[in-house]
């Protein structure tokens, strides 16, 4: 009885390899930027369970700027143009809106866009 040789080919091993290859690279430039968030959405849930009553919008750009800083969130990412706050009432949401642009290819590039806000608590000047 003959017996059939079954799996896969050199070349359809290499082409597997590639696009395995290519969706880890692309994984290796965005996964980064998407950890860096996280340390933007800590810093902020920090912020608005600690209160700032009595603050105004400086202190608490400057203090989740701080905050920030301990999460590994880079200066030139979250500036403070990106960090603004609205009255909803009685209460103040703190909105932080960037953009992220990360280069991939040669000249593509990947652009995200991350937006969250929180409400905080205590009155703001």
């Amino acid at each position: 009885m003959k017996k059939r040789q079954s799996g896969i080919t050199l070349i359809g091993f290499l082409v597997v390899l590639i696009v395995v290859g290519f969706f880890g690279y692309m994984a290796m430039k965005l996964v980064p930027s998407y950890t860096e968030y996280m340390g933007v959405v800590k810093a902020m849930n920090q912020l608005s369970s600690s209160g700032v009553e009595g603050k105004s919008l400086d202190e608490v750009r400057r203090d989740l700027i701080f905050k920030m800083g301990f999460q590994y969130v880079d200066d030139s990412t979250v500036t403070p143009k990106d960090i603004t706050l609205h009255r909803n009432g009685n209460a103040a949401e703190l909105t932080v809106a960037y953009d992220k642009r990360i280069p991939f290819l040669y000249n593509i590039d990947f652009l995200l866009h991350f937006e969250k806000s929180v409400t905080l608590k205590g009155n703001v000047e």
